[in-house]
């Protein structure tokens, strides 16, 4: 069930614990005061996973990922690789990368139209671009569409770090014992992680059905979930949505290697 040897995934290595960070939704404010809140717990050895969906819908993109990136910097500690701090795919990255490959859509417009109902129009904004600026361009063919694409990528690089973080996002990760997967919002417990496809950032039916091992994972944790229920677990499953970026708060959960939680934040 478990793809070892794909770099798409991320495997966290010699694990103590992982701290699991829910969809920010790019309320960099909550997200300095979880960090706060981990800091004042952290142990040596955790890692930190971030569970997708750093960005969109909220106004302070680029301020959340300068306040991930800061976190980094103030945690890495001796002995400790680039590695053990993972960000995951969430739906608003995967928008995002199709957005600045949006010249090659059969529908430009309607796939655009759609992202920015979706809530991809702050992250646009946050990178310079503009919604009017884009439904002008959209019908003049792919060298045009093209140009806007390659400025909006110009501008992430022009952001320090933002780049790189963005194109080291990993689809899932994994403790290396293999028994705590971590996802953004979904999977289908009948298919190898390979063949998960979308399921993975936009979630389906199948995940609060899950009622037994994910091969040999015993814990599946996720960081969004469409209705912002909670902090909730199960035997099989965690759940860390408590509504950021919708009126709610960010949530947080540290996790042993054999899937039991220790703490529940939420800021």
């Amino acid at each position: 069930m478990i793809d070892v040897d794909s770099d798409v995934f991320a495997t966290l290595t010699a694990v103590r614990r992982v701290w699991a960070i829910g969809a920010v939704h790019g309320d960099a404010t909550r997200l300095k005061k979880l960090h706060a809140e981990i800091a004042a717990r952290a142990q040596r050895g955790d890692r930190f996973v971030y569970l997708g969906n750093l960005v969109g819908h909220g106004t302070n993109i680029l301020e959340t990922l300068d306040e991930a990136l800061a976190f980094r910097r103030a945690m890495f500690a001796p002995g400790m690789e680039a590695g053990d701090f993972v960000y995951l795919r969430g739906a608003q990255e995967e928008m995002w990368n199709k957005l600045l490959q949006i010249q090659f859509a059969a529908n430009p417009r309607e796939v655009f139209e759609w992202m920015m109902k979706q809530g991809v129009e702050a992250t646009l904004n946050a990178y310079g671009g503009r919604t009017d600026e884009a439904r002008s361009l959209l019908g003049e063919g792919a060298i045009t569409i093209t140009r806007w694409t390659n400025a909006l990528r110009a501008s992430t690089q022009r952001r320090t770090g933002h780049d790189e973080l963005l194109n080291s996002i990993k689809r899932a990760a994994f403790t290396d014992n293999r028994r705590v997967l971590f996802v953004h919002a979904g999977i289908d417990p009948h298919r190898p992680l390979s063949q998960q496809g979308d399921t993975l950032w936009w979630g389906s039916g199948y995940f609060s059905a899950i009622d037994a091992p994910y091969g040999d994972v015993k814990m599946i944790v996720r960081g969004y979930d469409r209705r912002h229920g909670g902090l909730s677990m199960n035997q099989w499953t965690a759940t860390i949505d408590a509504g950021c970026g919708f009126g709610g708060r960010l949530a947080a959960a540290c996790f042993l290697p054999d899937g039991a939680a220790t703490e529940w934040l939420e800021v």
